[in-house]
């Protein structure tokens, strides 16, 4: 994703700020599936995190698609 940025006195014009790309906060997470038995190296947003913790990890993988 592209944003702006902050300039640091009056942004006008003559003195624009420019764009900023944003990169998701990804982590490396190894997630236990309890009702296969396994566990999956994913690479995953914290956004992911929280919705695996959220609403358990066997249904948010399977609606992912990582698990069939």
């Amino acid at each position: 994703m592209n944003g702006g940025t902050y300039a640091k006195f009056r942004a006008t014009n003559y003195n624009p700020a420019g764009k900023r790309r944003r990169k998701a906060n990804l982590q490396k997470k190894k997630v236990f599936v309890p009702e296969t038995g396994k566990s999956y190296s994913l690479l995953i947003s914290a956004r992911a995190v929280k919705t695996i913790v959220k609403n358990g990890a066997y249904k948010t993988l399977r609606k992912a698609g990582i698990i069939k």
